[in-house]
């Protein structure tokens, strides 16, 4: 499978293939149906291949035909017209599933919003490591008002990253919040202008990511994310594996032996990524 087999997603490669950049630029309104859905599935399993990029940055600089900034509009429900009650429960579930997938992926993703991000927008940024915010960002969660909850991650994830109470806000009243409310309660965590000083910004995190170990940089990830909810020692030894994996795999030889180079700004021969995965 290669990057070509993306037919609804527009993404492009850069800086010798370690940067992916995902423009958000389909359907009416850059919303989520089933090609969306079935191609950040394909972008999951390319994002986990040895020789994939090291970091993704998502964006979008689509306006409806009144103007309005669209990052993503929430999930195409008008295509779920005469589906039966066990297709749509099947479908949401693909969506939580390709979710979880992209979230752990391997690489550095950095969300640029511009415009409206509701629904599965604000759900979709959940699978990003770092957010950052333009001017004309909103945020919100309509699902209550439409008879259903959110079902990607908003209401199984969300308060992991805002808190308890502001999440129950959101997905209770559905009320909309700006960029700067967004930052203050740490749905993102920066503020930018506009699309191009964001893009700008990610960029220059892909080009510090760029210079690291690409195996170490995913093992960081891997053991960060299993650490969540663990006890203590369960986060520990998940550390010494991960650490031990970066050893094992000579790439922590390689950083003693290129140290100068690496001090001086440089980077070293770093290897292919190599996957490492934590204790179930």
């Amino acid at each position: 499978m290669g990057w070509s087999e993306l037919k609804h997603l527009s993404v492009t490669l850069e800086d010798d293939g370690k940067v992916a950049l995902l423009r958000l630029e389909h359907g009416k309104a850059n919303e989520m149906g089933i090609d969306e859905v079935d191609d950040f599935a394909r972008l999951a399993r390319l994002l986990d291949d040895a020789d994939g990029p090291r970091t993704l940055i998502t964006w979008s600089e689509r306006r409806s035909r009144k103007g309005t900034p669209i990052f993503i509009s929430g999930a195409n429900v008008s295509e779920r017209q005469g589906w039966s009650t066990e297709r749509v429960k099947e479908h949401v579930r693909w969506q939580r599933q390709v979710l979880a997938m992209l979230r752990q992926a391997p690489v550095f993703h950095v969300a640029v919003v511009n415009g409206v991000a509701l629904g599965w927008g604000t759900e979709y940024l959940l699978t990003a490591d770092y957010r950052l915010a333009c001017d004309d960002a909103r945020f919100g969660l309509p699902e209550t008002n439409l008879g259903i909850l959110p079902g990607a991650g908003g209401t199984s994830e969300l308060w992991s990253h805002v808190g308890l109470a502001q999440a129950l806000r959101l997905g209770m009243t559905g009320e909309r919040i700006d960029a700067d409310e967004a930052w203050r309660i740490g749905l993102v965590q920066e503020r930018v202008g506009d699309v191009a000083a964001g893009v700008a910004r990610a960029r220059e995190l892909a080009r510090l990511v760029g210079l690291r170990s690409p195996t170490a940089v995913a093992a960081f990830k891997r053991a960060v994310l299993a650490s969540v909810g663990r006890p203590p020692s369960l986060r520990a030894e998940e550390e010494a594996r991960a650490y031990e994996h970066c050893v094992d795999t000579g790439e922590a030889a390689i950083g003693r032996s290129a140290f100068r180079k690496i001090v001086a700004g440089g980077s070293a021969p770093w290897g292919p990524r190599k996957p490492w995965s934590p204790l179930n």
